[in-house]
């Protein structure tokens, strides 16, 4: 099992950087592929990137501004947003599962962003 906690969020101007950082515990962490998940008010929760095997994976809408990476030392899965627009305004939720789960099975308690216009 693994706990999840994610950090960084904020409120930032529009075209402003941030990054979002999530810390598992757990002796096995880099075991498990790591995603982050966004929730905009009225939305459905959304995959944003994961990296699974050291391969990142984007959704499209944040492809080329936004960059997954993990530290198997440290525990923690980062979230590189560059470029940032109001519409990325949302929850970005932290989640982790292992090569046998069929979906994300652990998830942190998120991280508001704010993107101001």
């Amino acid at each position: 099992q693994v706990q999840l906690q994610e950090s960084g969020g904020g409120l930032v101007q529009a075209g402003g950087s941030l990054r979002l950082s999530c810390a598992a515990s757990g002796r096995t962490f880099n075991s498990y592929a790591m995603g982050w998940f966004r929730q905009a008010p009225g939305k459905e929760r959304e995959f944003v990137a994961a990296i699974t095997w050291g391969i990142p994976s984007y959704a499209d809408s944040v492809k080329g501004r936004f960059t997954i990476s993990r530290d198997n030392v440290k525990n923690t899965v980062y979230l590189q947003m560059n470029s940032l627009k109001p519409e990325d305004t949302a929850v970005y939720y932290c989640a982790a599962k292992t090569n046998i789960d069929l979906g994300y099975k652990y998830w942190g308690q998120g991280t508001q962003v704010t993107v101001s216009s």
